[in-house]
């Protein structure tokens, strides 16, 4: 069935910044085959948008969906007493948990506009079920796409690591369960639902040998390679302490930069580490609500976005991101980047860029996600400005990244509703909430 979607302002986000004051968007099964201004000339089923923006599906570059199940956990910490803190509970994780919490994550997500969700999940306690199965269920079950990343830790307390040793797995037991839910899940046809990505966690949790082994096993395998990296300066005085430089420079010595890398929070980067980034190609998942929360600093998103380096938005772990929302991120990007660079240090279409089309050049989906093209997929987020909050609002896109998020009027993931007048379509919102209740009392 052909769907049109019609008469509501349109910010395609394509590579000439096309914007229609009131448009349509047609859409044929999974791709949308049509768009411009006024009404569409073709037969199909017509959907009237008056008094609503339609962008690209919002992609979320950075999360940890488990952590869902322990939300608002050391509110006033830093963030290795935060983690200190959490990792106790977190070896307690097993399969019904992680399902339950990214079952309601993903939900989340997908009321504040997001399509795609990039989840670094990194902790597998002993005899704790399928985790990735468990994500794999989670995705198919509320109906977004999916890019998994398979973390690992191999570095406990007693190897100089933060989390305690019977949370890590062998530097063996990381690369054969990376290897194993790549080849179980990865998807790397056009249009794939489910893709996964090899992630160790971060330098203070994974050793030399698994971030160069890592690397050979998801260039060998085709897939992408994500970590944290200069999140804090605690991470800084560490890493220059035991390899002799800084975050950046030993992500490069290890063979970590390029563009089928995106890297979490980039944080504290000297001028040369974001020149080098951008030469590269790195990506950058940029998440300023979680970075306030904890009080890591400020991202340079300015300079990496002069530089050429791809920059996402991500929301980042719900434990350190209650809120787990991303339609929000894009007024707290612009906010931060402001902050630091001054008024004119990031515009609202570049921080819709960064929540679109930067985020899927972080995941390699550019060709397929990211703006509202002949020939992409029909992934959509229509937002609701209507109502007192937006009335008089001379420019929709000013409306969705300087107020609060709209409602999400609708929400499309290959041509599919997900969301409708607010509501998740998919599941049930009352039941999802009951389960993550139920699976935060228990691992507590």
């Amino acid at each position: 069935m052909t769907l049109i979607l019609e008469n509501a302002a349109i910010a395609t986000v394509d590579a000439d910044g096309t914007e229609h004051r009131s448009g349509h968007v047609v859409i044929d099964g999974d791709t949308i085959t049509a768009v411009g201004a006024g009404r569409a000339g073709v037969a199909g089923d017509r959907v009237d948008l008056t008094g609503c923006l339609i962008t690209p599906g919002l992609v979320n570059t950075h999360h940890h969906l488990y952590q869902w199940a322990t939300r608002g956990l050391a509110a006033d910490a830093t963030l290795f007493e935060w983690l200190v803190h959490l990792y106790p509970i977190w070896k307690r994780l097993d399969a019904g948990i992680t399902h339950a919490a990214a079952t309601a994550g993903m939900a989340r997500l997908a009321l504040t506009g997001c399509t795609t969700v990039a989840d670094h999940h990194y902790v597998f306690p002993h005899d704790s079920g399928d985790q990735i199965e468990a994500l794999v269920a989670a995705t198919n079950r509320i109906g977004v796409r999916a890019h998994l990343v398979r973390g690992s830790m191999d570095r406990g307390e007693s190897d100089g690591g933060l989390p305690p040793d019977n949370l890590v797995e062998t530097t063996e037991a990381a690369l054969i369960g990376t290897e194993a839910a790549i080849h179980a899940h990865h998807d790397p046809a056009p249009g794939a639902r489910i893709r996964i990505a090899a992630g160790p966690c971060s330098p203070f949790t994974v050793s030399e040998q698994l971030m160069r082994q890592a690397a050979d096993l998801a260039r060998r395998t085709g897939v992408r390679l994500h970590t944290h990296l200069a999140e804090t300066l605690d991470e800084e005085e560490q890493c220059v302490a035991e390899n002799g430089c800084t975050p950046a420079e030993y992500a490069d010595k290890l063979g970590w930069l390029g563009d089928d890398v995106w890297l979490a929070h980039t944080v504290h980067l000297e001028d040369a580490a974001i020149r080098r980034l951008g030469a590269t190609r790195t990506g950058s998942a940029h998440c300023p609500t979680s970075n306030g929360r904890l009080g890591t600093g400020i991202a340079p998103v300015r300079g990496l976005l002069d530089a050429g380096a791809p920059v996402g938005l991500g929301v980042d772990g719900a434990a350190s991101n209650e809120s787990g929302g991303l339609g929000e991120e894009l007024h707290q990007a612009l906010l931060q980047a402001r902050q630091r660079g001054g008024p004119t240090a990031l515009t609202v279409r570049e921080a819709l860029w960064m929540g679109t089309m930067g985020g899927a050049r972080c995941l390699g989906r550019d060709g397929e996600l990211g703006s509202i093209e002949p020939g992409k997929l029909a992934d959509l987020a229509v937002w609701d400005l209507t109502g007192l909050r937006y009335a008089g609002i001379e420019d929709p896109v000013a409306a969705l990244v300087l107020g609060t998020t709209p409602p999400v009027k609708r929400l499309l993931v290959g041509g599919r509703t997900v969301v409708e007048d607010g509501e998740l379509r998919t599941d049930d919102e009352t039941a999802i909430a009951g389960e993550l209740a139920a699976a935060s009392r228990r691992l507590r």
